[in-house]
């Protein structure tokens, strides 16, 4: 044993304590906040098709770095949400067109799920969901007549996704949501044409009324509906706007 550490166990001083050590910063964390943030702009129609999403510009948006941003980016490109901008990685990424025939794929697959996630929702709505969802089908009726219909998009996906949470099945809701981010951009795109349907057709309104009953069959029956009629009109705004 060394003098100095005789001394101090002799002298009975205890050695100086050694500082807890840093905990690392989470980069995790970032990286998440990055790519539900850009999920969220996706399913709310910010973007629209053929938008270019720069990452420099995302970055200062959400004051982080460009790392995780990136890294938000290629996640999506690989799910394909978003299609590689030019220039590689650096180049940022692009919003998908979406044609009619790609749209009516994605609008069978909809109302497949999205039918049965209401089907199973119903067995489980309580007077409270009712009462919520009746408060958000206010909140779309006024903002459709706002100029620019501005929440009306956050306020439909927020009535959709608390159906398809009462059915339990997380791996389907999962699902309907990529399904969704691929669709965003163009309801946001034909939204402003839109808005006459939107006020003619309230399946919106069949189906809480349907839960509020427990009829499964009728609650999935109005949301096939809502998307496959509307689905109709938006593929028919589509392709007389490309003719």
């Amino acid at each position: 044993m060394s003098p100095v550490k005789a001394g101090a166990k002799a002298g009975g001083v205890a050695s100086a304590a050694k500082p807890p050590a840093l905990q690392p910063i989470d980069r995790e964390t970032l990286w998440d906040r990055a790519y539900a943030a850009l999920r969220e702009a996706l399913l709310t129609g910010r973007y629209e098709p053929g938008h270019r999403i720069l990452l420099r510009d995302v970055a200062a948006e959400l004051g982080i770095s460009l790392t995780p941003v990136r890294d938000a980016v290629n996640h999506l490109v690989a799910e394909r949400i978003l299609r590689r901008g030019t220039g590689g990685q650096g180049g940022g990424a692009v919003v998908p067109e979406v044609d009619g025939a790609q749209l009516r794929q994605l609008l069978i697959m909809r109302a497949e799920l999205e039918g049965r996630a209401a089907f199973e929702a119903a067995a489980h709505a309580t007077p409270d969901d009712v009462a919520m969802l009746r408060g958000l089908l206010a909140d779309m009726k006024r903002l459709i007549d706002v100029d620019g219909h501005q929440g009306y998009l956050d306020v439909h996906r927020r009535f959709h996704f608390h159906i398809y949470a009462l059915s339990g099945m997380e791996i389907i809701e999962d699902a309907i949501e990529t399904l969704w981010l691929r669709c965003g951009p163009v309801l946001n795109l034909v939204l402003p044409e839109y808005v006459p349907y939107l006020k003619r057709m309230d399946y919106h309104a069949e189906a809480v009324e349907a839960l509020a009953r427990n009829d499964a069959e009728a609650t999935a029956r109005a949301i096939r509906c809502d998307i496959l009629e509307a689905g109709r009109y938006i593929q028919a705004l589509l392709e007389r706007g490309r003719a």
